[in-house]
């Protein structure tokens, strides 16, 4: 696949399964199966058109009709298209001088239709937006943060799921009497179907604790919008997530982070916590909430997400003591660390070795980027990190 008059790209594949990989993290089950039907579905196609990346990938990837506006927005927000309506860009037309068009080309004919401008490939767009997905959030320009907002508003974080007491009917499982006496009265008597029935399973309760001291500003941002997305549509019993901000004090923010506009909600944050940018106290902080909230069950069994990058100007020997009590209440302990991706990184700032030291982090993974959120999110999920 080429682009027209630029010569062969570089990597026509890398922003189609780009395309696939933002789909997955917005909740759209997206499999192999599917992804390799939408690589089929281009290679008979243009991939350097945008409509019919469009309409490939809109025919292949969504599994059903509840799918096709989330599929709208992703795609949008991948190929950064305000306009709202998945077509092809055009780049404003540029009118040259009368004195130079006149010497340049020849007057046209009225019958003979005007070519239309060259416009950028879907798959240029694709690949502009494949590398913003690896880039760190600290380095981002206006404009690139104004992108990565539109995909984060699609995220989605489910947590690991756990069977619960409920039973439901089920295709395999014990017998389930009632239903099955029911199917043989239906029959008047006569030998019918066995019904079955199984335990449910719900995701398990997230709960995130984004570091806001000042070392961690750069980040800030990007991580309570992921929260927010995180925090949207996850109702029900052990479903919510929950999100406290960690520095010189615990501050709950689940009540500002529901509301539906992102910038609304991040202003509200803001308000809610009077401690933005200030240091960090990571080992008290902690205490109080597993003294208020963990023993409430809010921690119980639950994913919880520690989101820093282990500054601590308290005792390290206290975070350490916590991080022990964390991990006996929770079902599992992970830790993203935006500076982790850093060339030559070790686990040196004494909060961030006391935690490692305490052998209560079953996770430890980097998250400086769009990319490393979505692996943070599959680790979430309870997918091996490796």
């Amino acid at each position: 696949m080429t682009e027209p008059g630029n010569g062969t790209l570089d990597d026509p594949l890398r922003g189609p399964l780009g395309l696939v990989r933002a789909l997955r993290a917005a909740g759209v089950e997206a499999g192999q199966e599917r992804a390799g039907a939408f690589l089929r579905a281009l290679d008979r196609l243009d991939a350097t058109r945008r409509p019919d990346v469009y309409w490939a990938g809109r025919l292949t990837l969504c599994a059903d009709p509840d799918q096709l506006v989330r599929y709208d927005r992703v795609f949008e927000a991948y190929f950064s298209d305000r306009d709202g309506v998945p077509r092809e860009r055009r780049p404003p037309r540029r009118r040259p001088s009368p004195t130079l068009a006149a010497v340049a080309e020849p007057p046209r004919r009225p019958d003979r239709p005007e070519p239309e401008p060259e416009q950028p490939p879907a798959t240029a767009l694709a690949s502009a937006a494949e590398t913003l997905r690896h880039r760190d959030v600290s380095a981002l320009t206006a404009e690139e943060r104004r992108q990565l907002a539109l995909l984060l508003a699609e995220f989605t974080l489910p947590g690991e799921s756990r069977s619960t007491a409920r039973r439901q009917p089920s295709r395999r499982g014990a017998v389930d009497p009632r239903r099955t006496v029911r199917e043989l009265l239906r029959h008047g008597g006569e030998p019918a179907r066995l019904r079955r029935r199984a335990r449910s399973t719900i995701p398990r309760r997230v709960v995130l604790l984004l570091d806001i001291s000042g070392s961690m500003a750069p980040y800030a941002d990007a991580l309570l919008r992921f929260a927010h997305a995180a925090g949207r549509g996850r109702g029900g019993a052990g479903g919510r997530t929950e999100v406290f901000t960690l520095g010189t004090r615990l501050t709950r923010i689940t009540r500002e982070l529901a509301h539906r506009d992102p910038d609304f909600a991040l202003r509200a944050v803001g308000e809610a916590a009077p401690d933005w940018s200030g240091g960090t106290r990571l080992g008290e902080t902690l205490r109080q909430f597993l003294d208020q909230w963990g023993r409430r069950g809010t921690a119980r069994g639950a994913v919880v997400v520690l989101l820093s990058d282990g500054w601590e100007r308290g005792d390290p020997e206290l975070l350490e003591e916590q991080m022990r009590r964390l991990h006996r209440l929770a079902h599992r302990v992970v830790w993203a660390n935006p500076r982790k991706a850093r060339p030559g990184y070790a686990p040196l700032a004494a909060g961030m070795a006391a935690a490692l030291r305490s052998g209560g982090v079953d996770a430890f993974v980097e998250g400086h980027s769009l990319a490393a959120l979505e692996r943070l999110a599959a680790v979430v999920r309870g997918v091996r990190d490796d």
